[in-house]
């Protein structure tokens, strides 16, 4: 894939980056219903077209400072990235992270995604 940038042209590729935002006390946009103690911990997949694995996570990690800025939140400083085999499109996998573990798959699920603390509406 190629763009033309300022004049120059450079070879692209997609990248999802996985950034994980934290916001520490309740906000009027969000999050509203905090206890003491809890923290909201948002993880944010973006999709950057960029030269390399490297300048894919700079610009993510931009986004994410200024992003959490915004919410007067902060960014924790992890971004995972992902290259897209393909150009994004209806149904492609934008991210994916493999986790090995000797847990069990509902003790798996359980404690890394649906500890019960997500906020989220079951369908």
């Amino acid at each position: 894939m190629t763009e033309h940038s300022a004049g120059r042209e450079t070879d692209t590729k997609w990248y999802a980056v996985r950034c994980v935002i934290a916001s520490m006390e309740n906000k009027r946009w969000g999050p509203t219903d905090l206890k003491a103690g809890e923290i909201d911990y948002e993880e944010r997949v973006t999709l950057w077209r960029a030269a390399n694995l490297d300048d894919a996570i700079a610009l993510a990690e931009a986004d994410a400072d200024e992003y959490a800025d915004t919410l007067e939140s902060e960014y924790l400083g992890l971004a995972q990235a992902y290259h897209l085999a393909e150009k994004p499109k209806h149904g492609a996998e934008v991210f994916s992270l493999i986790r090995r573990s000797v847990l069990d798959p509902e003790s798996y699920l359980t404690a890394f995604f649906d500890t019960g603390d997500e906020c989220q509406a079951k369908v």
